[in-house]
Order: structure tokens, then sequence, then C-alpha cells
């Protein structure tokens, strides 16, 4: 939304907090008891919710919008070229190879704890839902291997990736909550690693183990083709084959964040043409075409596939993610009306005077600006921009504890992602989880993520402030 559409509300938290609360029970009601599609039901939602707010008639619809197209910029790209990506490997037996290879050597019984490995070293570089997109078709063939509930598999490695996105540069929000409250980036790459991987393996992979027994949730479909696709495109490629197709986006972004921060740091000209070029085949977008225009070569051209087959393979995984696509959009307009409703702000400023150590009232703020809009990087960079006077320039704080800081706010930035955050709307529909189910497994997860992550977060203040 422009900022000439931002205007001055005249509801105070109360009234704000009523309506925010209302929309989303509403929203419940609508999906959940009277079976109305999600997409539909956002779109109304955020409608009547926009009205009820008091943002401008003329600024409706621009904020529905913006809202809506913002978040398609983010997603529909990634999701879009990582389907095909996916379907590629899944109809020719490339997943299949892949999944042979990881049972061979690390066992059936640690199957989950290697593909969770894999999604945590994916992650660090790559956002969570083009990679959770990437990793998906190992997830379903290795669940169909060996059985059991889906989200034993995909539950502990769908954690992997949300905290490396929340705790580790170079991620959006860690960066951002760095520079403003002036941390060393460095630091909180480090210590975003020790917040991180304890906080999987107890909200990922142990309460992944119990979720994995509590809900049998049946594999999806969603990538797979269909038996003509399958036995025609099918060539068992070489596991070389299928981990170049894997690492090669992991490179190219790895490739671009570094030369970032070469730049920043002043290593290299951010300016030269070699450094823009190398920097713009790295954006997440144009590696992961890249990596299909490859996939394309290497799994169809070259295994002699006819050129139609190709097409037709690629063109099918667009249909089954069409409706992920437009219901995460939706989600992303809904969490637009609630920010420019002014509620996250009204949210801030009134936690702000609670008089709360810095560290635990940054990680309230950011916790409930996040329940409240359904952004984590506005979350984070909201509760960052209030607690900075008191932070930036403050000998009180040494450089451990300004990271340990940094580290609380992104946890409470993640806290409890629910129906008005568009991550949660492409768990349940990639994982074949109705909204109900979802809220009882990856709302308590994230709201695990966020008080696990807290807690180690103030552990290492504690330490700091002790030394």
């Amino acid at each position: 939304m422009t900022d000439e559409l931002v205007m001055n509300w005249t509801l105070g938290t109360p009234a704000l907090l009523s309506i925010a609360v209302g929309a989303i029970l509403l929203l419940l009601l609508f999906i959940i008891k009277w079976r109305i599609h999600a997409f539909v039901a956002l779109v109304v939602i955020s409608l009547l919710t926009a009205v009820a707010t008091g943002i401008p008639v003329g600024a409706v619809i621009p904020t529905l919008t913006g809202g809506f197209g913002g978040t398609l910029a983010s997603v529909a790209l990634l999701v879009g070229l990582g389907a095909m990506l996916g379907r590629m490997l899944e109809t020719s037996g490339g997943a299949e190879v892949l999944t042979n290879a990881l049972i061979s050597r690390f066992g059936e019984k640690r199957a989950p704890l290697a593909l969770s490995i894999a999604s945590l070293l994916f992650g660090f570089p790559i956002f969570f839902d083009a990679g959770l997109v990437v990793m998906l078709p190992i997830i379903f063939t290795v669940a169909r291997r060996l059985g059991g509930s889906f989200l034993g598999y995909a539950f502990p490695a769908a954690t992997a990736f949300s905290v490396m996105h929340i705790f580790v540069p170079p991620h959006p929000g860690p960066v951002a909550a760095s520079g403003l409250l002036e941390a060393n980036v460095g630091l909180v790459l480090l210590l975003g690693l020790v917040v991180a991987l304890p906080t999987w393996y107890f909200a990922g992979h142990l309460y992944g183990k119990y979720v994995g027994r509590k809900f049998n949730i049946a594999i999806p479909d969603i990538l797979a083709g269909t038996e003509s696709e399958k036995h025609g495109f099918a060539s068992t490629p070489k596991l070389g084959t299928v981990v170049t197709l894997l690492l090669l986006p992991l490179i190219l972004i790895f490739m671009n964040t570094g030369l970032n921060t070469l730049a920043s740091a002043g290593a290299v000209d951010k300016d030269a043409q070699w450094v823009q070029i190398l920097r713009l085949i790295g954006e997440t977008p144009v590696a992961l075409l890249i990596t299909v225009l490859l996939g394309m070569y290497l799994l169809g051209y070259k295994q002699n596939k006819d050129k139609t087959l190709v097409e037709t393979v690629v063109d099918s995984a667009l249909g089954p993610v069409c409706s992920i696509i437009l219901i995460t959009g939706a989600g992303g307009m809904f969490g637009a009306v609630l920010r420019a409703s002014g509620i996250g702000d009204a949210v801030a400023g009134s936690l702000d005077a609670l008089g709360l150590p810095v560290i635990v009232a940054g990680f309230i703020i950011a916790a409930v600006v996040r329940v409240a809009q359904g952004s984590a990087t506005v979350a984070l960079t909201t509760a960052a921009a209030i607690i900075q006077p008191v932070v930036v320039g403050n000998a009180d704080f040494n450089q451990i504890e300004v990271v340990a800081i940094v580290l609380a706010l992104a946890a409470g930035s993640v806290f409890a992602g629910h129906v008005n955050d568009s991550g949660f709307w492409l768990v349940s529909r990639f994982f074949g989880m109705d909204v109900k189910t979802t809220l009882k497994v990856w709302t308590v997860g994230q709201a695990l993520v966020g008080v696990i992550g807290f807690a180690i977060a103030y552990l290492i203040y504690a330490i700091a402030t002790a030394f």
C-alpha cells in the first residue's frame, strides 16, 4: 500500500483489538463451520475488516489488492517454479533415487532426521516457502516408502526452514533488526544458530514426533504426476544429477547473499557490473528459474524425452498449486488490512509503557504484533524500532546482550502464526490439512518455536550480563 493511503484512524486499541479478534473468529466460522472456500472467506473478511476499522472507502480496494499483490510477488514465482522442479523430480524418479540414498546412509529410523538436516542446510540461504516447496517431493517419497503419518516427516523439515528463516542472517528479519539495533551481524549469525538448532530439536524434532503420532495425515499427491506422465518421463536419473538440481539454487542464492555481505563490508564494489550480474543470478526467483531450465534439460531433453512431454510435465505442476497461491495471497491480504488498520502500532505503543526489562518487553511486543497482524518481518522490525532508543548508544548493553535482544525479538515475531499469516496457508494446503488441524499443529508448533527461542536468547542475555 502506498504512503498516500496511510491515514490516521480514530479507533483506539481496545476497539481495534475487538475487531481483529471478531474478524478471526468469523473467518474460522466461515471456513470450519460453514465450509466456505478459504480464498473466498479471506477476501470477504478482509473487506469487512477494512470497513470496520475505518480505512477510508477510497483506500479499501487499494489496501486489499496491495496486500494480495505484495504477497503474490514474493510467493507466486517461488511456489510456481518450485512446484515445476518438484514435479520433474517426482515424475522422473529423481526423488526416489535420493530417498534410496538417504535411507541407505541414515537408515529408515533416522530418515526424518536426515530430511530435517537437509532442510536446515537448505534453509540457511533459501527463504521458507521456496525451500519447503523444493524439499516436498523428497519428503513425499520418503513418507510413501516408510509409511506412517505424513506429519512425522514433513513437520520437522518445515520447522527447520522456519527457525533458519527467522533467527539466522542473511534472512531479512534478523538482518533488519540487527541494523536497527546496531547489532554485529556476524554475532547474530553465530548465536542465531545457537538459538535455532536447539529450538528446532525441541519444537521441530520432538514435537514433530508427537504430532506425527497424534494426527494421521495422508500423503498429499499435489506434486505427483499422472501415471502416463510418470511412465513417459521416468528415467531414474543418477544421484549426482538429483543432488546438483537441489544444490544449484542453494549455491546461487548463497553467492547472492555472500556478495551482499562483502559489498556491505566494502570488500567489493556493489556498483561493479560483474557484482550486479552475479547478484541478479543469485536472486531466489532467478536461481530457481535457472534450476528449472537445467532440470528440463537433464531430466527431459538429455534423456531423449519428447519436448511435448517435458512441457506437459512442467505445465501440470501449476494447476494444483494455483489454489495454494491464491489462498496464500488472500492470507497476505488479510494481514495487510490488519496492518493498515494501525492495530500493530496501537498494540506496540500500549505494551511499550509496561516498564518490563527491554528483552522481555521486546519479545512480548513482537509476539503480540505478530498475532495481531500476521507478518513476522513486520512484527520484528516494529518491535526493534520501538526499543531502538533504549538499546542503541546505551553503554549498559554489551555486544552479546544486544545480539540476544535481537534474537528475542525474532522469537516473538514467529510466535503462533495463524490465519492472518500467509505461511499458515502455505503449510495448510501443501500438507493437506484443514484449518482446524493446522491450528493444532502449525500454530502450536510456531508458538513453541517462539517460547523456546526466547528462553535460549534470554539465557544468552543472562550469561552475558553476568560476565
